[in-house]
């Protein structure tokens, strides 16, 4: 058992995003992403089969799709295949964290 404290260990960068690698295995993986207002995660895809999660812990921003745009805040997840393009983008400060399975 391994505890993890995202607003201690996450680090936020004026260049490109924070990213920390909170757990890996061979089952499932999970990222924290930290961005500045403006930093962007863009529109990819992986061309696996699995499924992500992109929970919003602190601050406001959209979850980005080809088809458009969704507003995300504080406490919203968005769920999707991996294979079908996502991406964020912040409004303000905002801490992300993502969960992928099975890992890639």
């Amino acid at each position: 058992m391994r505890k993890t404290n995202l607003f201690e260990a996450g680090t936020f960068k004026e260049t490109g995003f924070g990213k920390l690698l909170v757990h890996d295995s061979p089952y499932f993986k999970i990222l924290n992403f930290n961005f500045e207002p403006g930093q962007e995660l863009p529109i990819h895809s992986h061309d696996l089969e699995g499924q992500l999660s992109i929970a919003v812990i602190e601050g406001e921003g959209e979850f980005l799709a080809e088809g458009g745009t969704m507003p995300a805040r504080a406490g919203d997840v968005l769920v999707s295949d991996i294979a079908e393009p996502h991406g964020v983008r912040a409004a303000t400060r905002m801490r992300v964290l993502v969960t992928i399975a099975p890992p890639i």
